[in-house]
């Protein structure tokens, strides 16, 4: 080995958890599930069955494999509060308890399965997963969205969802963009001109303020100049509050939501929405389509993340500037959610604040467009 090679920064991919993170994860629009049909979720390594009892009228997650024989109970029927499994009609209740057996005299006395602990809000789906079987604790209850519970829902859309499954990356790649100031430039096509993180507790913020680059063809949510809030409560449900410059001195408030849930240590299930205020004058149509135009631009952006994240390796110690934002602060802060409530560290959850000078950075890229343009206009056919 020569002294060149001892200066060669080698990659450390490391392993994915072997455990999936502690915290409230969103299985989708709530409504989605009300049809009166068990639906399958393949989620945490295994699969889950969500159907709504008939009687009360609730959610109830179990997992999907029926303990008698294996049968897939998403495969089964519902049956007043109960999901029917479709190989001996074993009948499981929303907590987990065998409800009957129709040929058995008697139900066994240790026929259980695990019920889920789940929660409805924000007119969305979530489940808690704990490996160590804890309950979830009250202070990181998923917030409400005064959107969606506040005095003037009424002024805003309903929700447009959209779903995109990801294969060969863990979630952690998707968290990462949490300080990747950098990647707004590269990767969505806007100067972030205002970009700061603050990490308090459960919760990692992102506060940005960028403007679209004139090069590119740009999303929805990028055509003006935008302010965005964004926090994930816990490891994977993001709430982005966004203020859109829709010209005019007018500006369009939405609500973006930007959630996962692991599919197993190597993909995951990247789900994202938006909700938004009506502007005055705009009808109920109006709004839904200006959400449905945000949740587009929200795709755009997504989908080039995940050509990324396809094609990229792990790495465990990336090799950083001070303008790539604060990468292990981050990812100490991510740890909490893998270890055991109890081995959670101060440094893990101690409240963490970080501007980047994004000055030299814009300046740089400015002048790039600038050339893009500049060649884009000498080009024949473009009127030089």
């Amino acid at each position: 080995m020569t002294a060149l090679d001892d200066e060669i920064r080698v990659i450390e991919t490391g392993r994915p958890p072997a455990r999936f993170a502690r915290g409230w994860h969103c299985l989708g629009l709530a409504d989605t599930f009300k049809d009166g049909q068990p639906h399958e979720i393949e989620a945490f390594g295994t699969k889950l069955v969500v159907f709504q009892g008939r009687d009360d009228g609730e959610l109830h997650v179990l997992n999907a494999y029926c303990p008698h024989m294996g049968g897939n109970l998403a495969q089964g029927t519902v049956k007043g509060d109960a999901v029917a499994c479709p190989f001996h009609d074993w009948r499981w209740s929303g907590d987990g308890r065998c409800a009957g057996i129709p040929y058995a005299r008697r139900v066994p006395p240790r026929a259980r399965t695990r019920a889920w602990t789940s929660l409805e809000r924000n007119r969305q789906l979530f489940v808690w997963n704990d490996p160590e079987g804890n309950p979830p604790p009250p202070e990181v209850t998923v917030p409400e969205i005064e959107g969606v519970h506040g005095p003037d829902a009424d002024q805003w859309s309903d929700w447009t969802w959209k779903t995109l499954r990801v294969e060969g990356a863990n979630c952690r790649e998707i968290v990462d963009n949490v300080v990747d100031m950098a990647h707004f430039y590269y990767v969505h096509y806007g100067f972030p001109e205002y970009f700061k993180n603050v990490f308090d507790g459960h919760v990692a913020t992102q506060y940005m303020e960028s403007s679209p680059r004139a090069d590119m063809e740009l999303g929805t949510l990028s055509s003006g100049r935008l302010r965005s809030d964004a926090s994930y409560f816990g490891p994977s449900y993001m709430i982005d509050l966004l203020y859109s410059d829709v010209g005019g001195g007018a500006e369009m408030e939405i609500v973006l939501i930007n959630c996962h849930y692991p599919i197993d240590e190597n993909s995951f299930l990247l789900q994202y929405g938006a909700i938004v205020k009506r502007l005055p004058g705009m009808t109920d149509e109006q709004a839904a389509e200006a959400a449905r135009l945000a949740a587009e631009g929200a795709a755009v952006g997504f989908e080039q993340d995940v050509e990324i994240w396809r094609n990229k390796t792990r790495i465990d110690n990336p090799l950083l500037t001070e303008e790539d934002g604060p990468v292990y602060q981050l990812r100490r802060w991510y740890e909490q959610f893998y270890v055991d409530a109890a081995d959670v560290k101060d440094e893990m959850t101690r409240r963490f604040e970080f501007e980047i000078d994004t000055r030299r950075a814009n300046a740089a890229w400015r002048a790039e467009v600038e050339e893009n343009l500049a060649r884009r206009a000498a080009e024949p056919g473009n009127g030089a």
